[in-house]
């Protein structure tokens, strides 16, 4: 008998078996029956544990979508944290420049005598020198000068410039200059010379106590 006569010959046995008598099949049937509910219990199991395997694979891949996301998030923030801290140190350091440029209230005469000087040596007449009162800041008190000197315009340029050039800062504000009576070239400036000075730490106390009330 061949193959193909073999399989036609279980076919037609197979359309003859009794389904509710499955103990009169032959061997071969029930062996057959046995092996495809095992595939079928096999594929029922895997089926209902894969799924809910899937699903959890889906919902732990969109975490970490979402943790990724914050990572990247959060690695910007502590670069720009960094930057940040950069930039805030690089102001401490020009501020610390600049405030080592700002006399103490003890030097303060010095100053008040090196603008002195300077007009001394720029050959001009002081007709006044008025401190106006100090001008207490957060950090700084500003010591405004009513000046007047005359001169001619090369001494007023040439006292501009030394003030400009003290190692402590003086700046030249609300500056007139008109003619000196009758004088041929003679100027008379009025200007208001503001120096400044940093307070210590009971008047940086006491100003930060005013701001507050």
């Amino acid at each position: 008998m061949t193959f193909q006569e073999r399989v036609q010959k279980l076919f037609q046995e197979a359309q003859t078996l009794d389904a509710q008598n499955p103990g009169a099949w032959p061997l071969w049937a029930r062996i057959g029956a046995i092996v495809f509910l095992c595939l079928g219990v096999v594929a029922g199991g895997l089926y209902l544990f894969v799924i809910p395997l899937r699903e959890e694979l889906a919902t732990v891949q969109q975490e970490e979508v979402g943790l990724r996301e914050q990572f990247e998030a959060k690695q910007r923030k502590v670069a720009a944290l960094d930057a940040y801290k950069e930039q805030l140190a690089e102001m401490e350091r020009s501020f610390g420049a600049m405030l080592r440029q700002l006399p103490s209230k003890a030097e303060m005469p010095n100053l008040v005598n090196d603008i002195a000087q300077t007009r001394v040596a720029s050959a001009l007449e002081e007709e006044l020198f008025q401190p106006q009162g100090e001008n207490t800041r957060e950090f700084y008190a500003e010591v405004p000068n009513r000046l007047v000197v005359v001169g001619s315009f090369h001494e007023l340029g040439s006292f501009a410039s030394g003030v400009a050039a003290l190692p402590r800062i003086v700046t030249i504000d609300e500056v007139e200059i008109r003619p000196a009576g009758a004088a041929k070239g003679e100027l008379r400036m009025t200007a208001l010379a503001k120096t400044y000075r940093y307070l210590d730490d009971s008047e940086v106390a006491a100003a930060k106590s005013g701001a507050k009330k």
